[in-house]
């Protein structure tokens, strides 16, 4: 029959059928669940058989209201993109420490939308999460003060909060900028491009100062190559580095902020024949990075740290932890493959 079910489904077990089952009330079933005291251990005996026999999973919301302690055992975390490596990565440390407390983690892409971000973040609260662990591009989060005021504990991940008093675990974005240029300009180059990420996001801010930083202390002009641009893809670093190529006075060295733009560089590099020829250094590693041809040299984060620091202070705040707003800061690590240590060639320009 059109629109039926599948043959064998049944609704799902409530618990009052739990409690007719036993031969109970309600309440002594809510009792049980809950782990509450006063309840006789043949009475809890009954009532396990019970929930056992027709597979029933209490609502934890609602066990929380019963409760008393409004626990939802469930956390919202907001990503730029889950399908971003560095996301995912932080997404699955969230996860590990998350499970070890028996809590759910809802994970969403905001995908640079400052409208879907916020209306995510409405969700998560309305279905009561206990925290927000959360990246964002919005670029004042006064919004949240409500949400503070509650008490609902807000840990930031990747970018700090504005207008907002709250924890952040983040990559140290210019030091990691700005050791990555000084180990392309130890090699020889002077003309180095920078590819950047959306001018407005912190993380792509404090990138492009590290690397101004390292060029201007070499004597080098930082603005020569530099290119930023709201558009952080793959497709957006092949094109900008084919155009870069194709210079009178083209860079002998290429160091993208972003991983995404490492990867259209690369394939930008190897269509032109010059992976052999153009330094390249990317920030955040890639998969896969250590067995091309040449290796890439990365300065790599470390989401699992990221994600694991901010899940472990959401927990501490939902224990009780009234310590003071901390940003905690996570070094970025060269790792030296190939790719970064070449060394620019004797002439001025690039066969093409």
């Amino acid at each position: 029959m059109s629109g039926a079910g599948p043959a064998n489904s049944r609704p799902r077990p409530t618990i009052r059928d739990v409690a007719a089952l036993a031969g109970v009330g309600i309440k002594t079933v809510s009792r049980v669940i809950n782990d509450e005291s006063n309840v006789s251990a043949a009475t809890r005996e009954r009532v396990e058989r019970a929930v056992s026999a027709l597979n029933f999973q209490p609502h934890s919301g609602a066990g929380a209201l019963r409760r008393g302690d409004r626990k939802t055992l469930t956390l919202g975390l907001l990503l730029e993109s889950v399908a971003n490596p560095f996301s995912a990565a932080i997404n699955r440390a969230v996860e590990e420490v998350a499970s070890r407390r028996q809590t759910a983690v809802f994970a969403a892409s905001f995908d640079n939308d400052p409208e879907r971000e916020k209306s995510l973040i409405k969700t998560f609260t309305r279905r009561r999460v206990d925290g927000l662990i959360l990246t964002t591009i919005s670029t004042d989060h006064g919004y949240l003060q409500v949400e503070r005021e509650q008490g609902t504990p807000i840990v930031f991940v990747d970018r700090p909060p504005v207008g907002l008093v709250a924890d952040s675990v983040l990559t140290d974005n210019f030091n990691a900028a700005y050791v990555a240029t000084r180990h392309l300009i130890a090699r020889g180059h002077t003309r180095i491009a920078h590819l950047g990420d959306n001018p407005t996001i912190s993380t792509a801010v404090e990138r492009r100062r590290g690397f101004a930083a390292a060029m201007a202390e070499a004597g080098l002009d930082p603005d020569r190559y530099a290119e930023t641009d709201d558009d952080g893809s793959a497709e957006r670093g092949l094109r900008e580095v084919h155009r870069l190529m194709s210079l009178e006075d083209a860079p002998t060295a290429v160091f993208t902020s972003q991983n995404l733009l490492t990867i259209g560089g690369i394939r930008a590099l190897h269509r032109l024949g010059l992976q052999h020829r153009i330094a390249l250094i990317g920030l955040d590693d890639i998969s896969l990075g250590d067995v091309l041809d040449p290796p890439i040299t990365v300065m790599a984060q470390d989401p699992t740290a990221i994600g694991t620091l901010a899940a472990e202070r959401l927990f501490a705040q939902l224990d009780g932890d009234r310590s003071a707003v901390s940003a905690r800061i996570v070094p970025a690590t060269l790792i030296v493959r190939g790719s970064g240590e070449i060394r620019p060639p004797d002439s001025t320009r690039h066969p093409r």
